[in-house]
């Protein structure tokens, strides 16, 4: 990691340096990158790809304790990808001021299942999966609670959740999509060793809907989550479901998505992991069968110090919610991990 010390983030947040007084922090950087082969059968021409980033964390102290950061993320390729202001409170917890980085609201338990590397869906082999995301995909302010007796609340808003992401001084314009609410509760028991690897987590979200417009009925979009997880000593396994209501009452609208999510990882030793997961995504549009994807992953990942090597072997069955032969597919990806 490489860090650039006395730089005073006012230089960088300029709004909250004219509101606070902060002493000087620092700016760290750190740096991956990730070579991968891919095959998913057929012509997958050049099967070689890379990804490289960058992410910039910068940190600093207020009057009284209080701790501020900054986290702007440059990903794959250097293109920018997400951000976040974070302000640490002494007793009220954090808020937070975020660009699309997946930390707000239910967004940040689209899924929350263990594997060794990636997603079920996040190999090379291309799902199409809808997943939860509430106002995460917007610029959204968001506030998470102290933790007490393992229990941590945390709620997101966003003005517009129309997936813009906005400059200083900006807004995303007259889009037609409502205000966003985020509501997420997360519990970690402390009630001694047996129940010490258990989370469970329960959430919703909310965009406004524009009600009755002529023949439509735009009713409030909706999205939920619920799982656990479960840690007994190298052994990690879990399960949740998550919802999505469109809120539109006319054919050929979409009515609703239903995803189950289950996997189970082991921890072979500190370097050795190996993980299988599962999962299942119904997609309902009104006046029209449903059609379900069905996705299973079985991966290893080996570690060496700041590298390491992963491998996922995943079938994908009516990809993209298609019941078309070509949207049955299999593949393997291999992975060479870099951190500094």
């Amino acid at each position: 990691m490489t860090k650039i010390t006395k730089i005073g983030l006012s230089a960088l947040c300029g709004s909250l340096a004219a509101l606070v007084s902060a002493n000087a922090g620092e700016i760290s950087v750190a740096g991956g990158a990730t070579a991968t082969y891919s095959q998913t059968g057929g012509d997958d021409g050049n099967p070689i790809g890379l990804n490289s980033g960058l992410t910039f964390t910068g940190s600093g102290e207020l009057d009284g304790g209080q701790t501020f950061a900054l986290t702007i993320t440059q990903a794959d390729q250097t293109a920018f990808s997400a951000g976040s202001l974070v302000l640490t409170t002494n007793n009220f917890g954090k808020i937070r001021v975020a660009l699309a980085d997946g930390g707000s609201g239910i967004d940040a338990y689209d899924d929350k299942m263990p594997t060794a590397w990636e997603e079920t869906w996040g190999t090379s082999v291309g799902t199409g999966v809808d997943l939860i995301s509430g106002v995460g995909a917007s610029t959204n302010i968001g506030w998470v609670s102290p933790t007490m007796a393992g229990i941590t609340l945390s709620a997101a808003w966003a003005g517009a959740n129309d997936g813009a992401v906005n400059n200083d001084k900006g807004t995303s314009g007259g889009t037609g999509v409502g205000r966003g609410y985020d509501l997420m509760l997360n519990v970690n028991p402390q009630m001694g060793d047996t129940l010490s690897g258990l989370n469970v987590f329960v959430g919703g979200s909310v965009t406004e809907g524009e009600g009755t417009s002529g023949t439509l009925s735009h009713q409030d979009r909706e999205e939920v989550v619920a799982g656990f997880t479960m840690a007994l000593g190298p052994v990690t396994a879990g399960f949740q479901r998550t919802g999505e209501f469109g809120g539109e009452v006319a054919v050929a609208a979409l009515d609703y998505y239903d995803n189950t999510s289950w996997g189970v990882s082991f921890n072979v030793n500190d370097d050795l992991s190996i993980s299988y997961a599962e999962l299942e995504s119904t997609k309902k549009i009104t006046g029209s069968p449903k059609n379900t994807m069905e996705a299973e992953s079985i991966q290893i990942a080996y570690s060496m110090g700041g590298a390491s090597i992963k491998l996922a072997d995943t079938e994908v069955t009516n990809a993209v919610y298609s019941t078309a032969a070509s949207a049955d597919k299999d593949g393997m990806t291999l992975a060479l991990s870099l951190a500094f």
